[in-house]
């Protein structure tokens, strides 16, 4: 019998802080064969993402401290213990023989070299090809990961493409050298379900290829019933069950596995309300506190699906794909093209579609953060195409957007509780510092983190909590209208319940009315009145929410809804 690829032995790993050690993981231990898929899932902040990290030596240390364990990667009947390698050693073993796909694309690629340069460079950092070739090898790895126009992407930075396209251009990258070890950190995060099924089947058949193993962390449980051999369940950085996925899914032992299995949206209709952890687990109390007065949320009432509060006529947005030698534009990209619909009081539209289809540009030039290039957008009776500045002045508190990438909209040198503060001063609410650093406490609460969050910096949460930090923050100034890009993105199913919860209970308080932009139609079936469908810039499709997920008329939308990964179990 050969030895396992990697073994993680009774790893634990704390993070020192002026309060003395956090402990993140407890005694972990996790075994990996080649030609097999080990799924980790837990809570954000379980310590999913630090097992990884720890593999491939990319936590700091110190903060990071090795109390005690081993990793073993054994290639070519060589066995090396990662945590003791040298320098040397591991950058030899870093993307060559252990590949890592990174949960936050944006963070991950280098914002002034292009896309095609950065996967070029990984090629000739472990290969010895001259540089046309280590190009069209790249190119190819555009093409396998279904990214469009690959000799265009191959000359954008990373800034000119969508969340989506970004993710797999860090895939090419990843399997740019064959890797006997892919560690998957949310690999499929933000991708639409069209893609995401070919990368997972791209990912086996290289698994298969190569016999490779993969460490896959995600939330999304139908993706890891449908391609995990084995699953890992960890919770509060401690492993509560592991075994074969047929048998963990079919026969949950731990009530926290259990719990899971129940927290997912599409086992509901949108009038009930989704269970979390704490009602399988009676000892977890995350409930929040009773805000005190001065963070008391006021009931506000709108009048709900009787007027429309947003209607966008020919909404288009073109970008120039290439110019003559004066500078104007001979074609054009077409990101939204000719598109209207209208949003009513009170109602949520989800807007979905494969990545690149126009669902964050629509987005963002309602919210006034892009120009368009012609059409309409009216604001309870404002024009936002050709408002000017004390116009937006007067409803910019009213028109908040949760963005997809929470790091990048997170300013690292301030503490989450001033950036959530930061919007309260610049619109005057609240007397004093004391009063809007009680209200943010209490918000922090409301979005399942703790008050002594508040002094914390982004870098010190996981990618989980950060996406909750910014929805904190948009909800910080009560707004009338919110527009919610892939928010639910990044979170594990039982805190995406929580999440969820929280919008339903805010909008039942507030009235407020929402555009929810999201791959996962099953989430955005729970949470929309009605559905809007999105391709290359255009409207495929529109109606009521259960009428498109259950009745789709379009062959586009029938594509989309055939996509979604079912539990097999």
């Amino acid at each position: 019998m050969p030895p396992p690829l990697l073994t993680i032995q009774n790893l634990s790993v704390g993070f020192t802080g002026s309060n003395g050690t956090t402990n993140a993981l407890h005694d972990i231990t996790i075994e990996v064969n080649r030609g097999e898929l080990v799924a980790i899932v837990g809570e954000s902040g379980s310590g999913k993402s630090v097992t990884s990290l720890s593999i491939l030596q990319l936590l700091p240390t110190p903060p990071a401290v090795y109390s005690s364990g081993k990793i073993l990667f054994t290639d070519n009947d060589s066995t090396t213990d990662l945590l003791k390698a040298s320098p040397a050693e591991i950058r030899e073993v870093r993307g060559n023989k252990i590949a890592m796909i990174f949960q936050e694309p944006m963070t991950s690629l280098n914002p002034v070299y292009t896309c095609g340069n950065q996967v070029t460079e990984a090629i000739l950092a472990h290969k010895n090809l001259p540089a046309e070739e280590a190009r069209q090898q790249a190119l190819e790895l555009f093409k396998k990961v279904q990214l469009p126009y690959p000799e265009l992407i191959y000359n954008k930075y990373p800034h000119e493409i969508s969340g989506g396209q970004k993710q797999r251009v860090m895939i090419a990258m990843a399997m740019s050298c064959q890797p006997s070890l892919l560690i998957c950190d949310e690999p499929t995060t933000a991708l639409d379900v069209t893609v995401q099924q070919n990368i997972l089947e791209l990912i086996k058949q290289l698994q298969l290829e190569n016999n490779m193993g993969v460490i896959f962390i995600s939330h999304d449980l139908g993706v890891i019933a449908n391609i995990a051999d084995k699953v890992v369940v960890m919770y509060k950085g401690r492993i509560v069950e592991q075994g074969m996925a047929g048998q963990v899914f079919k026969h949950a032992a731990h009530p926290y596995t259990k719990a899971l299995l129940a927290c997912r949206p599409a086992l509901y209709d949108k009038h009930e309300r989704l269970p979390v952890v704490k009602d399988f687990l009676p000892e977890e109390n995350t409930a929040p506190a009773t805000p005190a007065k001065a963070a008391e949320i006021k009931p506000v009432v709108h009048h709900t699906f009787r007027q429309p509060l947003l209607s966008v006529h020919n909404l288009r947005v073109w970008y120039p794909a290439e110019k003559n030698f004066f500078g104007k534009p001979l074609s054009y990209i077409k990101a939204v093209d000719d598109i209207s619909f209208e949003v009513y009081s009170g109602e949520t539209i989800g807007l979905v579609g494969e990545s690149g289809c126009g669902k964050t540009t629509t987005g963002r030039a309602i919210a006034g953060l892009l120009q368009p290039t012609g059409g309409n957008i009216v604001f309870d009776g404002e024009d936002l195409v050709t408002a000017g500045k004390a116009v937006w002045k007067k409803i910019r508190k009213d028109i908040q957007i949760i963005f997809q990438d929470p790091y990048s909209s997170l300013n690292p040198r301030k503490t989450v509780g001033e950036a959530i503060a930061e919007p309260l001063k610049v619109h005057n609410l609240y007397a004093s510092a004391a009063q809007r650093r009680e209200y943010v406490m209490a918000l922090l609460q409301k979005v399942s983190l703790l008050p002594e969050h508040y002094k914390r910096y982004p870098h010190e949460f996981s990618g989980g909590q950060r996406q909750r930090l910014v929805i904190a923050r948009a909800l910080a100034l009560q707004p009338r209208f919110i527009i919610c890009d892939e928010s639910v993105s990044a979170l594990d199913v039982s805190v995406q319940a929580q999440v969820l919860n929280l919008l339903n209970d805010l909008k039942k308080e507030l009235g407020f009315t929402a555009i929810f932009i999201s791959h996962d139609l099953s989430v955005v079936k729970y949470i929309s009145n009605r559905i809007i469908v999105m391709n290359k810039g255009r409207i495929e499709e529109q109606g009521n929410a259960e009428d498109i997920y259950y009745r789709p008329a379009n062959a586009y939308t029938q594509k989309l809804i055939a996509a979604i990964p079912a539990m097999p179990y």
